[in-house]
């Protein structure tokens, strides 16, 4: 049996979403009540998370999304 990665929807319930993260659901919600994660909206009467959103904010929580000012930077360039 091959295992691969799902197609994520891109509006996820709180079970989805927490593995979307590798969390179990306990984590994803302590993590989302602590604001390191996102909120979710309602929508159909659900609360659903947004992939999108729960990209950018990993992304930011990685420092993915911020560029390396060091690059710029004369003392740090490569030569």
């Amino acid at each position: 049996m091959s295992r691969h990665a799902p197609d994520w929807p891109r509006m996820m319930r709180r079970e989805t979403a927490a593995m979307y993260c590798d969390l179990t659901p306990t984590e994803f919600e302590r993590e989302v009540c602590d604001t390191r994660l996102p909120m979710p909206i309602s929508l159909g009467g659900k609360e659903l998370w947004s992939r999108t959103a729960i990209d950018e904010t990993l992304n930011r929580l990685t420092g993915d999304s911020v560029p390396d000012w060091r690059a710029k930077s004369k003392l740090y360039a490569n030569t």
